[in-house]
């Protein structure tokens, strides 16, 4: 694509990670208009209109023309997974996701790149074989692994089918299999973490030896950017840092980047009482998530934050010139 002022639409734009893209793109002097059920009443840097992820209407002239179409839209995880809300989380992401494929397909000037959001969940697995695209082996039916798991890997597996089912002459897709995007936005994961760590709870996961995938929001951004410009480039791409860390050193170096000495470990047991207190699951910590970025880097992207003591320490420099 050219280097002219780009309009993007972000439906289901209205979380962390939308408006760490809706920021990033309206710095660099783009139109961004965030999809979302519940309009902001205060101004903007971008523009929000309302959708409810489910039925056709006014929003989608927003669509018509646009260059980049990048959907966010889904349910958080961070809960329990009840039946309802096993349910929510399942429709949250096929339903948007078919509905702008539909949308999509009848508009009569089409975005030419669609974005959808995927996640790194969908690899198994993983203490010590990293998965990229091309090797990366997708979960669902290791012998062992808990219900919960498969539970998320058959929506991000279900998540992708939807998105690819229909072809769009003119509208290239890639489905983004991104790991835990770290920013220090408040309300974010690197907050909350952020906040275990300096009240002394920010210790090793239950063994340690489970792999954290990350990446830092910058790198997150550019690497959007980046996709965007790549016009050879489709289908799935992993975007996480090119160096998962194992749990324990993970909140080791968060640790020394807030100059805490110590955290209390929490062992598996404990953890899984404790998610059931938080109303959450332990997937979110327990999986091994051991994923590389082997397209991104294939065609040539650099990270800025490719190692977690470096991008550790820059959050925590931005999440103190923030205040709080």
């Amino acid at each position: 694509m050219t280097g002219e002022p780009l309009r993007i639409v972000i439906p289901g734009g209205s979380g962390q990670v939308g408006r760490l893209l809706a920021q990033h793109f309206c710095g660099q002097g783009h139109a961004v208009t965030i999809l979302t059920r519940r309009p902001a009443s205060e101004a903007q840097l971008w523009l929000e209109v309302a959708w409810d992820g489910v039925t056709p209407g006014p929003w989608m002239a927003e669509l018509e023309g646009a260059d980049v179409c990048l959907n966010l839209a889904g349910r958080s995880v961070n809960c329990r997974y009840t039946a309802r809300n096993r349910q929510e989380i399942y429709d949250s992401r096929i339903v948007p996701t078919r509905l702008l494929n539909e949308v999509i397909a009848g508009l009569k000037t089409r975005p030419r790149v669609w974005m959808n959001a995927s996640t790194a969940t969908i690899y198994r697995h993983s203490l010590s074989e990293p998965m990229n695209e091309a090797t990366g082996e997708l979960g669902g039916n290791e012998p062992g692994a808990p219900e919960t798991w498969n539970f998320s890997i058959r929506v991000a597996k279900d998540w992708e089918r939807a998105f690819f089912e229909t072809e769009i002459q003119g509208t290239r897709k890639i489905a983004l299999r991104s790991a835990v995007t770290f920013s220090a936005d408040k309300g974010g994961i690197f907050d909350m973490l952020s906040t275990m760590v300096r009240r002394g709870l920010g210790g090793t996961n239950g063994s340690g030896a489970q792999m954290v995938s990350w990446v830092h929001g910058e790198d997150f951004c550019r690497a959007v950017d980046f996709l965007i410009a790549n016009e050879s480039l489709a289908g799935v791409v992993n975007i996480a840092s090119p160096h998962p860390v194992a749990n324990r050193e993970f909140m080791r170096v968060l640790r020394r980047a807030w100059g805490v000495p110590l955290g209390l470990p929490a062992p598996a047991w404990l953890i899984e009482i404790g998610c059931f207190l938080l109303r959450t699951e332990s997937e979110l910590v327990m999986k091994s998530r051991n994923v590389v970025p082997g397209r991104l880097e294939e065609i040539g992207f650099r990270f800025l934050f490719p190692d977690w003591p470096e991008a550790a320490r820059d959050l925590v420099t931005q999440w103190r010139s923030i205040g709080r």
